[in-house]
């Protein structure tokens, strides 16, 4: 059976590049030792085609095909503009 892709919800914090933005995605994780809760933020390079994508959008990304050296995730939809 095949793997489902991994769908991912972050801030956009750049989109300076064409057709590329860079997406945090920030996770609530448990320490496994002392149990306080620790915020991870990974970056992520998202492929953008139309360059819809603007600073500070809330955004869905998928997991996708390598599009470039970096790349590996491609834009959803934007949920939420921002002001």
């Amino acid at each position: 059976m095949r793997e489902q892709r991994k769908h991912l919800r972050g801030v956009v914090t750049s989109d300076k590049m064409d057709k590329t933005a860079v997406v945090a995605v920030t996770a609530s994780r448990r320490h496994p030792i002392y149990g306080k809760i620790m915020h991870l933020t990974k970056k992520y390079k998202v492929h953008d085609e139309n360059n819809e994508c603007r600073e500070g959008d809330f955004v869905e990304i998928i997991e996708s095909r390598p599009i470039s050296r970096h790349k590996r995730f491609a834009l959803v939809s934007i949920l939420e503009r921002a002001r």
